[in-house]
C-alpha cells in the first residue's frame, strides 16, 4: 500500500474525480495542500485576488460545461468566511463546487488560535456537507463522499476543512484503485409520465416551463424534442434560458416580474396547463401566486422531492432528474404520435409567435447620453449565437434578459437566487478558463463592476481574455427604481466629480484608468453610434493581448426598466415607449407587426 500525506491523497482523488482546474489563494494553514498540488501536477491553478472571487470563479467554471466541478481553495479563518457568499450562490442555483480550506492544528482549534474559526458550522446552512476532518485517515472517504453528494440528487456545494496537521499526516492510500461512488438521481416511472402526458393532452393551451434543472441534467436536446413532438410552446426560466434557441418556433419567451418579455407574460396568462421541469417557481418568475396559478393545472417535475409543493401545491408532482423524466416523456410522446393520440397544437403555437411579433419593447434610441436599450441592441448585432453571456444582478441584468438573445444551453450564465454584486467578473473568468476558445461576454452595471474589480488583474496575469460590457449610469439603478415606492432617492447615487478625470463630469470612477492599471484594455463610449465599432475593437483587443477588455457605455443617469410594481405578472409597467414600427426593434427575433 502506498503511503502519502493526507493532502496528497486529497489531490489524487480530485484528479480521479475529473478535476483539472482550481482557483484559490494560498496561506499558511493550506500550504501543505498547495505543496501536494504542485508535486502531483495535472491540476492547473488560477490565483485569485480575493477568496470570494475564487469561489465565484469556481461557480463560473462549473456552470460552463456538463460534468464540471469547480474547486476553490483558501487558508484558515477569513478565507473560509469569504467563500460563504460563493457557497450560498452555488446552493441557491444547484451548482456543485468544492471549497477546501485550511485550519489551525487540531490541538488548538478550540483555543482561539490565530485564524481558527468553526467554518464547518458557518458553512453548513449553505452546503450539502460541511466538515472539519480531524482524523487524517478519514480524508479519502470524506472527499469521496463530497463528490458523491455534489453530483447526487439536487446538485450543490460542499466545504471540506483540513487542519494543517491533518494535511501533513501520512496515511495508507492507493490512488490507482480509487473509484468514485455511484451517483444517485431519482427517476420518474413510466406510469407517472403517462399520467402527466394525459393531463397535458387534455389541455387546450398548454405550456412547458423549462428551468435550470434541464440544463444541469444536460437534457436540453430532449426537452426540445419533447416540445417538437407535442407542439407545446416552451417558457424558459432565467436559469433555463438557452434550453432551446430564442428563435425556435416553440419558444414562447420568458415570464416574470422583471426578466420577462411582454409576449411571454401574455402567452402565459392565456394558458390553461403548465408542465414545469427542473424549475422551482422562483418568486421573480411567478409573482403573486393567485394570478400565476388562476385557471391553470400544474404538473411539477423536480429532482428534489421537497421542492414539490414548496411554493404552491401542483396538481401532480414527480420527483425525478430532468433527463430521466424527459427520456420517458419523449418515449411516451413518440408512441402517442404514432398512434394518432397527440392533439394538434399548431394554432396555439402560432398564437404565441403572433404575440412575439406584436408585443415588443423598443431598443433603438439615438439619445446622448446613451439609453441602455441601445447597448443590448448593438450587443445582439456584435455577438453571435456562440457567445457565452455572464451576468448577476441589477437593471443591467434585467434589461439584458429582456433584450439579448441566447441560442444554446449554458450560454446565459447567471447567478439567479443569490445575486451577489461583484459576481460577474470572477464568474466570467471561470467561464473563460472552462472554455478558452469561447466568446465570453460579461454584463455589469457600474456597482456590480466595482465590487470585485480587482479580479480583472487575474485575467491580465493569467491571460484570460473576455469582453466586459459595463453600462455606467453612476447609480444603484435597481435600488433607485425600487425606492420610487417610498418616494425617496436616498444613498443610491454614486456620482462625484473626479479630480483626476474631470472629463467624466459627475460619473465619478474612471473605470478605463482602473482597468488599464490592472493590466487590461478598456474603451469608453459616449455616442450610441460608436457602440458597434467599440465591440468589434474589443474582440480584436482581447484576441491580440489575451486580457479582459472593458467596454464602458456612459448611460443616461435615470432609466426605469420594465417591471411589475404590484408583484403581478399581468401588470408589468412599461416605463419607456414601446416599439410601434420595425425600426424601433431591429434585432428582435420576430420582425415587428403592428
Amino acid at each position: 500500500m502506498a503511503r502519502m500525506t493526507a493532502a496528497r491523497a486529497a489531490v489524487e482523488i480530485l484528479k480521479r474525480e475529473g478535476v483539472t482546474a482550481a482557483f484559490g489563494v494560498p496561506g499558511a494553514a493550506i500550504n501543505p495542500f498547495y505543496a501536494a498540488l504542485k508535486a502531483s501536477g495535472g491540476i492547473t491553478h488560477t490565483l485569485a485576488r480575493h477568496v470570494e472571487g475564487a469561489s465565484h470563479m469556481a461557480e463560473g467554471y462549473t456552470r460552463t460545461r456538463p460534468g464540471n466541478i469547480g474547486v476553490c481553495i483558501g487558508t484558515s479563518g477569513p478565507a473560509g468566511t469569504d467563500m460563504i457568499t460563493g457557497l450560498y450562490s452555488a446552493i441557491g442555483d444547484s451548482i456543485p463546487i468544492l471549497c477546501i480550506t485550511g485550519q489551525a492544528p487540531t490541538a488548538v482549534i478550540h483555543k482561539e488560535d490565530f485564524q481558527a474559526v468553526d467554518i464547518a458550522s458557518i458553512a453548513r446552512p449553505v452546503t450539502k456537507m460541511a466538515v472539519t476532518v480531524l482524523e487524517a485517515a478519514q480524508v479519502p472517504g470524506v472527499f469521496q463522499k463530497a463528490f458523491h453528494l455534489m453530483r447526487s440528487g439536487r446538485p450543490g456545494p460542499v466545504l471540506i476543512d483540513l487542519p494543517v496537521d491533518v494535511q501533513q499526516t501520512e496515511i495508507e492510500f492507493d490512488p490507482e484503485t480509487y473509484e468514485p461512488l455511484p451517483v444517485y438521481k431519482p427517476a420518474a416511472t413510466r406510469a407517472q409520465i403517462d399520467k402527466a402526458l394525459a393531463m397535458l393532452n387534455a389541455a387546450e393551451r398548454p405550456l412547458i416551463v423549462a428551468g435550470g434543472g434541464v440544463i444541469t441534467a444536460d437534457a436540453s436536446e430532449l426537452l426540445v424534442e419533447f416540445a417538437e413532438l407535442t407542439g407545446v410552446p416552451v417558457v424558459p426560466t432565467l436559469m433555463g434560458w438557452g434550453v432551446l434557441p430564442d428563435d425556435h418556433e416553440l419558444n414562447a419567451g420568458m415570464v416574470g416580474l422583471q426578466t420577462s418579455h411582454r409576449y411571454g407574460n401574455a402567452t402565459f396568462l392565456e394558458s390553461d396547463f403548465v408542465l414545469g421541469i427542473g424549475n422551482r417557481w422562483a418568486n421573480r418568475h411567478t409573482g403573486k401566486l393567485d394570478v400565476y396559478t388562476a385557471g391553470r393545472t400544474f404538473v411539477h417535475v423536480d429532482v428534489e422531492p421537497t421542492q414539490i409543493g414548496r411554493i404552491f401545491a401542483a396538481d401532480y408532482g414527480i420527483a425525478s432528474d430532468a433527463k430521466a423524466a424527459l427520456e420517458l416523456f419523449v418515449e411516451a410522446a413518440r408512441e402517442a404520435r404514432d398512434a394518432g393520440r397527440l392533439p394538434d397544437r399548431a394554432d396555439w403555437a402560432a398564437a404565441a409567435q403572433e404575440r412575439r411579433a406584436t408585443l415588443q419593447r423598443r431598443t433603438h434610441f439615438d439619445d446622448v447620453p446613451i439609453k441602455p436599450q441601445r447597448v443590448y441592441e448593438e450587443m445582439n448585432k456584435a455577438f453571435g449565437p456562440e457567445t457565452r453571456y455572464v451576468s448577476t444582478i441589477g437593471l443591467s441584468q434585467i434589461a439584458g434578459a429582456q433584450m439579448l438573445h441566447v441560442y444554446r444551453p449554458r450560454h446565459w450564465i447567471n447567478c439567479g437566487q443569490a445575486g451577489p454584486l461583484g459576481w460577474t467578473i470572477p464568474a466570467a473568468l471561470g467561464v473563460a478558463v472552462a472554455d478558452p476558445e469561447a466568446q465570453v461576454v460579461a454584463l455589469s452595471g457600474d456597482y456590480d463592476f466595482q465590487f470585485m474589480i480587482e479580479e480583472l488583474a487575474v485575467g491580465a496575469q493569467h491571460r484570460i481574455p473576455y469582453v466586459h460590457v459595463l453600462v455606467n449610469n453612476s447609480y444603484l439603478g435597481l435600488i433607485r427604481q425600487a425606492q420610487r415606492a417610498f418616494d425617496i432617492d436616498f444613498q443610491v447615487n454614486l456620482e462625484f466629480e473626479n479630480v483626476n478625470s474631470p472629463e467624466l463630469g459627475v460619473y465619478g470612477v474612471d473605470h478605463v484608468k482602473v482597468a488599464e492599471g490592472l493590466g487590461c484594455k478598456a474603451i469608453r463610449v459616449t455616442d450610441p453610434g460608436e457602440l458597434g465599432a467599440a465591440f468589434e475593437q474589443a474582440k480584436k483587443l482581447a484576441a491580440e493581448f489575451r486580457v479582459p477588455v472593458v467596454v464602458e457605455a456612459i448611460l443616461e443617469r435615470v432609466t426605469n426598466i420594465a417591471m411589475s410594481t404590484t408583484n403581478d405578472i399581468g401588470n408589468v409597467v412599461e416605463f419607456e415607449e414601446l416599439a410601434t414600427e420595425p425600426s424601433h426593434a431591429p434585432t428582435s427575433i420576430r420582425p415587428l407587426r403592428s
